[in-house]
């Protein structure tokens, strides 16, 4: 017999996120961890947020499972900053992902190796086959996760909540601890914990991502500007979060207009 899955209905989760809405980010996670218990998750691109939620875990639970996604064309700074993510954190339980070989082999035969380049909907399908897909693979085993989502980074995440419901990956729970800090708050953070970051920051990059999509930002630019930067209409996002295609996010069982 299969582990018991510990799910919440809509009202339920509602009444949880009005009661966590002012909450400090350790009191969301802590809330997580002893209801889930190894069901939660933190997933992370090793960002500043993700790491800040993965140092507050740690502390918490010092074998909190994490996990993140190696898309295959991620900057070699990330491959060796995983090194020393997983050195700082000893007793975490980081697991990487991959895509399926045969789905990328099978796009890059029919389109190119950087044809998502050429357009939005190309750019979508390999951000799917390299980063959506697997996680939602993982997600399937998994009760509830945490991601690094704040609402001051955009439009399309300016309406998320602390605790909502995921019903892109079966309804499980997704938590955001940091939906209401500042990209001030974060740094404040990571300086008094001694948190590691990821070493792009020093060279000007405020969002991180695949290598051949990700540039630094010029003065003036918002964080998820170097994100798809020959994108000028669509949404800065991968498609976990939200949908660049149809400028709506799913969210507590129905789709959101996220730049309304």
């Amino acid at each position: 017999m299969g582990l018991k899955r510990i799910r919440f209905d809509k009202s339920e989760v509602d009444a949880v996120a009005v009661r966590f809405a002012d909450a400090d980010p350790q009191e969301v996670i802590a809330w997580a961890l002893a209801g889930f218990g190894d069901a939660a998750m933190v997933v992370t691109g090793l960002q500043a947020e993700g790491m800040i939620i993965l140092d507050m875990a740690c502390r918490l639970r010092p074998s909190v499972r994490a996990l993140t996604v190696d898309t295959g064309r991620l900057p070699q700074e990330t491959y060796a900053f995983i090194d020393r993510v997983r050195d700082h954190y000893p007793a975490m339980r980081l697991q990487t992902l991959f895509p399926d070989h045969r789905d990328i082999e099978a796009f890059t035969r029919e389109n190119g190796v950087n044809s998502f380049y050429n357009s939005v909907d190309l750019r979508m399908q390999c951000c799917n086959l390299r980063k959506v897909r697997p996680l939602a693979r993982e997600l399937e085993r998994t009760d509830a996760w945490f991601a690094g989502l704040r609402r001051d980074q955009s439009p399309s995440r300016a309406h998320i909540r602390k605790i909502e419901l995921d019903y892109t990956h079966g309804g499980i729970v997704k938590l955001n601890p940091l939906a209401d800090w500042t990209k001030e708050d974060v740094w404040a953070y990571i300086r008094e914990h001694d948190v590691p970051y990821h070493p792009l920051y020093e060279q000007g990059y405020p969002s991180i991502g695949c290598g051949p999509c990700t540039r630094a930002a010029f003065p003036g630019e918002d964080e998820r500007a170097g994100r798809w930067w020959w994108e000028t209409r669509a949404a800065k996002e991968c498609g976990i979060h939200f949908s660049p295609v149809t400028g709506r996010t799913k969210r507590n069982g129905a789709f959101v207009a996220a730049m309304s």
